[in-house]
């Protein structure tokens, strides 16, 4: 897999700098969380990107463990129904699955200072009509890293919000 950057000629809005400024900017540490965009064609594969920068984020460590490692962790558990009013906190609240679960409020940011910035900042991202298509992945090496990808696609582009702790 090969990562490719943003397109430069299509600029992040300023939701997703606020978001990036909680969250952390891209990179490749493989460790705490990070906010990706990109702008995309219409028709692309959104699981596939998703994959892509979770490899990115992870980055030497993908190699040093290996794909089976990585992937063994690999599961969507939530993905926005067509219809519903977006309510990203609410939504990731109600994730069902166990595993998942136990990384929402430190997503979430529940218990710091910054928890109600945290959360505005991803209602602005992922609440915004324009998203189309959500879904929510736990990721982790399938021992001591875990967490969650939550991927967005609003029309031509796409941000991803990536958290892994251990």
């Amino acid at each position: 897999m090969v990562f490719s950057a943003s397109n430069p000629s299509q600029p992040q809005s300023e939701t997703v700098t606020v978001l990036q400024s909680i969250y952390g900017m891209p990179s490749q540490s493989g460790f705490g969380s990070a906010v990706f965009y990109e702008s995309i064609e219409p028709g692309t594969d959104l699981e596939s990107i998703a994959l892509r920068y979770y490899q990115h984020f992870v980055g030497k460590l993908w190699e040093q463990y290996g794909e089976t490692a990585w992937m063994s962790s690999w599961k969507q558990v939530y993905v926005r129904p067509a219809g519903i009013q977006p309510a990203i906190v609410a939504e990731l609240r109600a994730i069902g699955d166990p595993v998942a679960a136990n990384y929402v409020p430190i997503l979430l940011l529940d218990e710091t200072e910054d928890q109600a910035k945290a959360q505005q900042a991803l209602a602005s991202v992922f609440d915004d009509p324009q998203m189309t298509d959500l879904s929510v992945y736990t990721i982790g090496d399938g021992a001591a890293l875990s967490g969650l990808l939550v991927a967005g696609y609003r029309p031509n582009e796409m941000t991803l919000l990536l958290s892994l702790i251990d």
